[in-house]
């Protein structure tokens, strides 16, 4: 079975590209474009991984990692950060509200995404 893949962005052209090269890598993707949506879609999917934004409509990433390490249910789920910052003081931030890693948006490169999802989970459906 497919690795599922859960992508909180609301950028919706680098969402669709995230979901488009992971999706052809095999991976089950799912989408939210804000983090009250994210939230919601982490709780019914239970994804194997997140690929979360910090700056959303409704509910901001850091906002949506405080919940989630509040809910023992999905409060272990990876979670790789996109941000348009590379800020020390917002990573260490993410980072002890549980996040793995993080990609710069102004730096992307999908390879790059692909090598930190293998990284936190391993290909599509290897364990």
């Amino acid at each position: 079975m497919a690795k599922k893949i859960l992508i909180i962005e609301d950028e919706e052209l680098l969402l669709n590209l995230l979901k488009n090269k992971l999706s052809e890598l095999g991976y089950q993707v799912f989408t939210a474009l804000d983090g009250l949506q994210g939230l919601e879609a982490i709780r019914e999917v239970a994804p194997d991984l997140i690929l979360l934004d910090i700056v959303m409509p409704k509910m901001g990433g850091f906002e949506v990692l405080e919940k989630k390490q509040e809910d023992d249910s999905i409060k272990n789920i990876p979670v790789i950060i996109i941000s348009n910052s590379g800020q020390p003081v917002e990573l260490e931030k993410a980072k002890k509200l549980g996040a793995r890693d993080w990609l710069v948006k102004t730096e992307f490169d999908p390879v790059e995404v692909v090598e930190k999802v293998i990284k936190q989970i391993g290909d599509s459906n290897n364990n």
